[in-house]
């Protein structure tokens, strides 16, 4: 497994570009498809690129305030202090790589925008403190552990786009129930096998001796963590910026405005309540608005790669969606399977669409539809297809470094220092998904 994982991180040094280049190749790749398998024009898959451009402007804002506003929280005093006594428990580095990868999951089945943050921020913390640890493998790893347990995760998109009365496809299959998607067996056994088989793969492939790489940032950069300092108001304007009142006045009206919502709508955790508590919480715990405000000053440049990228992936979105490229996929797979093999198949279509369309709320809205379709004739639960749709479109995300961009700003790191775990990872996953959609069948699932 090490020696797997070495060559892959010696092949994507030499080879892989960076995050943004892969967007645009894989941009013009799939304007290929949609010229051949779609047969659309070139100015007609020009125009399905630019309709779907914007696309993600509100999804790409929502993760760049999931970003920010996670990094502020765990910049707070009170928090940081937490992380750091979390990090200085670990003291080998296969401690610490369980510590990060389990604190990590945790993190994920709450929300996987959570998961991505506040994972890859423990890793660099822990891998601050133990020397002895390789730095891209603890963000490698909590990364994949978010990935791995998020068929039970409280924000999985699909299960709760399912079971929310009014959904598109609510006249087909009604409402189905979150105990036969995120809490059935075939989503539990995913989760637990998934993360227990990629957390063997990371102590497998955990560098020895001179091949280990630490972290080599400072030793502490957690300005924002000293507690003792007390800013001094020496104007009007300073003692505004620092006012105690009118950040715990937003803080009240922000805790009310959670409260309601709540009981409006019940634990329903999605990105804009999860953000809004970020947001709020991270303004209770810096103590005033400039403190706060500057924090997330610090945290922005870490976002620029998800502001730069995430438009190019919303235009491939767009054009394989205009080309009907993935209804093709899904009938292609659907037409060549069995009442036996048709989660199997499911989970593998939906592996190949997420590569072009990593947004799973985005793949189900258009692939669900034509696996249902497919399923009219067949001894097959609709729950089925979600759950193999959504497993298949998270074993994939270690390959699509749409997700992956929050970790990378945050630790500063390329997405060539990473994918050789990820992929090594990605392989483990596809063997255990591929073995517990191919049993659904047979266990009754």
């Amino acid at each position: 497994m090490r020696a797997l994982s070495r060559s892959l991180n010696l092949l994507v040094e030499k080879y892989l570009p960076n995050a943004f280049l892969f967007a645009l190749v894989l941009t013009i790749v799939t304007l290929i498809l949609g010229m051949t398998i779609g047969s659309q024009s070139l100015p007609e898959m020009a125009e399905h690129w630019y309709g779907g451009f914007w696309g993600f402007l509100e999804f790409g804002m929502q993760m760049v305030v999931v970003l920010v506003t996670g990094y502020a929280l765990a910049k707070a005093p009170p928090v940081n202090r937490l992380l750091t006594r979390l990090a200085g428990v670990p003291k080998t580095q296969l401690a610490a790589l369980v510590m990060a990868m389990v604190v990590s999951a945790a993190f994920g089945i709450i929300s996987w925008g959570l998961g991505f943050v506040g994972g890859t921020l423990v890793a660099i913390e822990i891998a601050r403190r133990v020397k002895v640890a390789d730095f891209r493998l603890l963000v490698a790893a909590a990364y994949t552990a978010v990935i791995a347990t998020q068929p039970v995760s409280l924000a999985l998109t699909a299960p709760l786009l399912v079971n929310t009365p009014g959904h598109s496809l609510e006249d087909e299959i009604g409402l189905i129930p979150v105990t036969e998607t995120l809490y059935s067996p075939t989503m539990i056994s995913a989760a637990v096998f998934g993360f227990l088989g990629v957390l063997v793969a990371f102590i497998l492939m955990a560098p020895k001796g001179r091949d280990v790489v630490p972290f080599s940032g400072p030793d502490d950069a957690r300005e924002t963590a000293d507690a003792g300092s007390v800013s001094r108001d020496s104007t009007v304007s300073d003692r505004i910026n620092n006012s105690r009142i009118i950040n715990y006045l937003i803080v009240i009206l922000g805790l009310i405005g959670i409260i309601t919502y709540f009981v409006a709508q019940g634990f329903n955790l999605e990105l804009n309540i999860i953000n809004f508590i970020f947001l709020i919480v991270g303004i209770a715990l810096h103590g005033s608005p400039a403190k706060y405000a500057e924090c997330i000053t610090d945290g922005i440049p870490a976002a620029s790669g998800i502001v730069l990228q995430f438009p190019f992936y919303a235009g491939i979105v767009g054009m394989m969606g205009g080309a009907g490229l993935i209804v093709l996929i899904g009938e292609w797979f659907a037409s060549s399977s069995t009442d036996a093999t048709f989660p199997l198949f499911a989970y593998i279509s939906a592996m190949i669409v997420n590569i072009f369309v990593p947004s799973a709320g985005g793949q189900w809205q258009v692939q669900g539809p034509v696996l249902l379709e497919s399923i009219s004739t067949m001894n097959v639960s609709a729950a089925t297809v979600v759950n193999a749709v959504s497993v298949g479109d998270m074993t994939t995300n270690l390959l699509q470094p749409f997700f992956v961009l929050a970790a990378l700003g945050l630790s500063g790191l390329g997405l060539k220092d990473i994918w050789g775990y990820c992929m090594t990872a990605m392989v483990v996953l596809m063997v255990i998904g591929s073995t517990i959609f191919l049993l659904v069948p047979v266990l009754g699932w």
